[in-house]
């Protein structure tokens, strides 16, 4: 409460000064004489004179008193900064690192000060107004001070013997922070006011005011109302509530002693609910937004907020004093626009904080990152570098996914076999999973890698081994394809860490090389942007505190590091569940439902590292987990138990209504090679004959051959020289020199497991019973070429031989079946379909003999169907009725027209009208006809029952049917 004004007192002599405890009696102060002996009484004189003799002394004094102000004034008012110098002045601001929105600030960048320049119409009125009423109510109405103030403020100080009280307007606080110092002395105070009162002549009001909230410092190096609300309530000045305005506005007094985090907080609200009271009683709110101010719930930033995505933004802030220079970064006041999405960077950190613990207490795994990129432009949308960037118990400032080099496991084996794609190598290619020796490794032993399970698996496909992350075909890959010629693609697709290849060895497919969660998340992204690398993106946009333009990031297209269709092959294998179902089952971390996702796990020997990597069309996450201190973690920490879960849940909250893109699909042109087509896994497959047992030829009918697999096999060197893979097979001495030990190896499982070495058992013989000499002739009788047919029942007529008899002949109208005649002269009888079209159409019909032995001949007759304008009512079934087996008989009922000779019913499936069925004749002179279908058929579906009636001119009209649905058992089949 402002202290009451004295006034002056004539009776001060009297005036009580004090009070005793518990006494009503006053001390009355008298003048200096004795009071033991009173004072002779003498005749009072006038004081009239004593005036006039004292006036102009009075005077003199006065004069010299105001000149000695003036003297102090002037004296302490020389070398003044100018008062334009709080404008001139170079003002240090932070700089502000945002996210890609611009709206979420992550962190700020300072020296000593952490300042935002911000305009005054950025700021509320009722915060301006707060701000005034609490620290200078007369702000619009003084020239720089407050004479009555400061008096009121000097009476208080020399009352408490102490300087606490300042009497200080906003123009003389924004002097003292901006151009002097916190120094409590009179001289000070002078040069305050002095420039105060100057600055008061020079700008206006809301000039002064919007200087003042840029420079009055509220605590914990937050200068300016910018700066403050960022870092109290991490929101803009500008979105403040009335609740949080006045709480800002309450902090300069005494920034330490009313911080929110510190022991006074009961005090600051205190002082912001008598803040809010001010502006409630100056009519600034109404009653009801005091109320609802007082009892809002204020939430503010929790300390280790002040940094959001501490180790993205960490790697930023070195890029840009890379850059920029330390000094610019921490007082030029950058606006720096980021990569990051904020909803998925809260994804990301939710993900691996939800699965924290678990690891922890499950698999001694105490620390896990995450990386995600559009791939699309390369932006890093979340970089999660530790699950705790404070803690000190896990180094979790340390950013695993930029600094940590880290060994990959199988997740580098997509890198791998892509390179093999390019080479001829397809996802049918037969590569043996048997224990093979390789030679002297890196490390002067014999290479012998071993499965993850222990076991031997035989002939198996690339696709197969991929999915299973199956380690000793992968070395086999790794061999034919060359070490070197991944890692030179490693480095296209952006990978720094790898070196000389001989370094690794074969060792390198199962992670012998160290690389970093970045650049693997990168090159994931380069396949899901189906082989276009785009460099990783941090920034954006940089501005400079004016607003310029420093930098901003343009649309890269990036270059084309590896052919599409080789990378649809790889994503079309690593996006394939039904391959990974038998290892990871059909419902596992690799899925995301409907939503097609390429994923690859990995995991190190000795468990030290975990990996899940994946994408979409649009985005690209990795998942590292493991320990900072390359501490192992406990067995079973694979990749797909403590990384693919936090992966599958970072992918599908990070995706969340986003729209499902789907990969691009091909059709893979398979080379002739069976080894590379998949020709012989299990063995080698061999067309046959089935009626000789011999080798089946481009004469045996498709009917007669059948495929049998002959356990037979050798190693992949057998048929290939890894120099040229899709050239001639290579003969016995021109093999390579690794041929001897793969083969051996295959020899030893097949021996092992029990395949029969049957390679004398493969016929050599071609068929000789199917060749040119047995085939049929065959002539189409009627109709004639270019014959014009026409009638509801059309006959066909073919004359044909065989050297072994003809067995029957089918007739086939524009490809499809419609009648078979198997005696001679061979005849079909053709039913039109009401809807099949008046004009050409192509008659085949086809000679066959017992074995299958076929030849065909051909005419193009032309169709003429009139409508003959007759119709039958269906009275049973009813349309679209559903028939079951245990239904049959069907009753057929209808009514037909007169001068009928005969009616002809038929079924037939819709799906195959030439397969129709006579359900009955009926030769009647009534034209109401009741029957029943008796046979079930052998085939479900939607089947059209129809009339065909014979005129009394003994001329056949298909009429119209109607369609019923027979749900009835597919016949059984007996097992091979």
């Amino acid at each position: 409460m402002p202290i009451p004004h004295f006034k002056h007192d004539r009776s001060w002599k009297s005036k009580s000064i004090g009070q005793s405890r518990g006494s009503n009696t006053r001390r009355r102060v008298y003048s200096n004489v004795d009071t033991r002996q009173a004072p002779p009484k003498k005749k009072r004189k006038s004081n009239k004179g004593t005036v006039k003799t004292l006036l102009p002394y009075g005077f003199i004094l006065t004069a010299v008193g105001i000149l000695f102000v003036l003297f102090l004034f002037a004296w302490y008012s020389r070398n003044l900064p100018r008062p334009d110098k709080i404008i001139d002045r170079s003002v240090a601001q932070s700089t502000k690192i945002y996210d890609k929105s611009g709206e979420h600030l992550l962190f700020e960048a300072f020296d000593t000060e952490r300042r935002t320049i911000i305009p005054l119409g950025n700021i509320p009125e009722h915060v301006k107004q707060s701000t005034i009423l609490i620290e200078d109510q007369k702000f619009y109405t003084h020239k720089g001070f407050d004479l009555r103030g400061i008096a009121r403020a000097a009476i208080r100080d020399i009352l408490t013997l102490s300087t606490a009280e300042g009497g200080s307007t906003l123009t003389q606080q924004l002097v003292k922070n901006a151009l002097l110092t916190n120094e409590k002395a009179i001289s000070r105070k002078i040069k305050e006011l002095v420039i105060s009162y100057q600055i008061e002549r020079k700008f206006s009001k809301d000039q002064i005011l919007q200087l003042y909230f840029n420079e009055i410092p509220y605590g914990s190096n937050a200068y300016g109302i910018e700066s403050a609300s960022q870092f109290y309530f991490g929101k803009s000045a500008k979105d403040l509530s009335i609740a949080e305005g006045a709480t800002i506005a309450a902090l300069p007094k005494a920034p330490t002693y009313y911080s929110p985090y510190g022991s006074n907080l009961d005090d600051l609200l205190a002082r912001k609910n008598y803040i809010i009271g001010l502006l409630e009683e100056a009519e600034i709110i109404m009653d009801t937004e005091a109320q609802t101010a007082r009892e809002e719930e204020l939430e503010f930033s929790e300390k280790s907020n002040l940094i959001k995505a501490p180790h993205f933004v960490i790697m930023v802030r070195e890029a840009l004093a890379r850059e920029y220079g330390e000094r610019q970064v921490e007082e030029g006041g950058l606006k720096v626009i980021t990569s990051i999405d904020w909803d998925i960077q809260q994804a990301a950190e939710e993900a691996i904080e939800n699965f924290a613990e678990t690891n922890a207490e499950n698999y001694d795994a105490t620390n896990a990152a995450l990386v995600a990129i559009d791939p699309k432009t390369g932006h890093i949308l979340a970089m999660v570098g530790s699950k705790d960037y404070f803690s000190d118990e896990i180094d979790g400032n340390f950013n695993v996914a930029v600094q940590g080099q880290r060994q990959p496991g199988s997740s580098l084996k997509p890198l791998v076999y892509s390179v093999g794609f390019e080479q001829g190598y397809t996802d049918k290619t037969t590569l043996w999973d048997v224990v093979t020796k390789f030679g002297e490794g890196v490390d002067g032993e014999d290479y012998e890698p071993h499965d993850y399970d222990l076991e031997e698996k035989g002939p198996i496909s690339v696709r197969t081994a991929i999915q299973g992350s199956i380690n000793i075909p992968a070395v086999k890959m790794l061999y034919l394809v060359g070490s070197g010629n991944v890692i030179k693609k490693a480095k296209k697709f952006g990978y720094t860490t790898l070196g000389d290849p001989n370094i690794y060895g074969l060792s390198l497919v199962l992670g012998g090389g160290e690389i970093t969660l970045l650049e693997h998340t990168n090159g994931y992204a380069t396949f899901a942007s189906e082989g276009i690398f785009r460099p990783t993106v941090s920034i954006l946009k940089v501005e400079d505190n004016k607003g310029k333009v420093l930098e901003e990031w343009e649309e890269d297209e990036g270059e084309r590091v590896m052919d599409e269709d080789v990378v649809a092959q790889l994503t079309d294998i690593i996006s394939d569940n039904e391959a990974r179902a038998p290892f990871f089952g059909e419902i596992n971390n690799l899925t995301l439902g409907s939503r097609p996702v390429a994923g690859k796990t990995g995991t190190t020997n000795d468990y030290r590292d975990a990996w899940m990597m994946g994408y979409t069309p649009q985005l690209a996450a990795g998942i590292w987990v493991g320990n900072n201190d390359f501490s192992p973690m406990r067995r079973g920490a694979g990749g797909s138990s403590v990384a693919a879960p936090i992966w599958n849940r970072f992918m599908r909250a990070a995706l969340e209504g986003e729209e499902i893109e789907r990969f691009k699909k091909i059709e893979i042109e398979y080379p002739d090679k069976p080894i590379l087509n998949g020709g012989l896994e299990g063995g080698t497959p061999v067309k046959i004959d089935k009626a000789t047992g011999k080798l089946a030829t481009e004469d045996t009918p498709e009917s007669f051959i059948e495929e049998k697999v002959f356990q037979t096999g050798h190693n992949i060197l057998h048929y290939i020289d890894p120099d040229n893979p899709l050239g001639d097979i290579p003969d016995e001495n021109d093999r390579d020199h690794q041929y001897a030990d793969w083969e051996e190896s295959v020899q030893r499982w097949m021996e092992e497991n029990e395949w029969e070495v049957n390679e004398d058992e493969i016929p050599v013989e071609d068929d000789d019973l199917h060749v040119p000499e047995n085939k049929p002739t065959i002539s189409i009788i009627s109709p004639s070429e270019n014959d014009t047919v026409s009638g509801d029942i059309i006959l066909f007529k073919a004359e044909a031989s065989a050297p072994r008899g003809v067995s029957r002949v089918e007739f086939y109208v524009d490809g499809a079946l419609v009648a078979e005649g198997r005696s001679q002269p061979y005849t079909g009888r053709f039913i039109p379909d009401p809807t099949q079209a008046n004009g050409f159409h192509e008659l085949r019909a086809i000679a066959y003999d017992d074995v299958d032995n076929n030849e065909s001949a051909y005419v193009t007759f032309n169709l003429f169907l009139e409508k003959s304008g007759l119709s039958v009512d269906w009275k049973s079934p009813s349309k679209d009725e559903i028939i079951d087996e245990t239904e049959f008989p069907v009753q057929i009922e209808l009514d037909t027209p007169e001068d009928l000779s005969k009616v002809e019913i038929f079924a037939t499936p819709k799906e195959n009208p030439s397969q129709y069925t006579l359900i009955r004749t009926v030769s009647t002179s009534s034209t109401s006809i009741n029957t029943f279908w008796d046979t079930v058929p052998g085939i479900a579906g939607e089947y059209e029952i129809y009339a065909v009636l014979w005129d009394s001119n003994n001329v056949p009209h298909r009429v119209e049917g109607l369609s019923v649905i027979l749900d009835v058992p597919e016949p059984e089949q007996d097992e091979e």
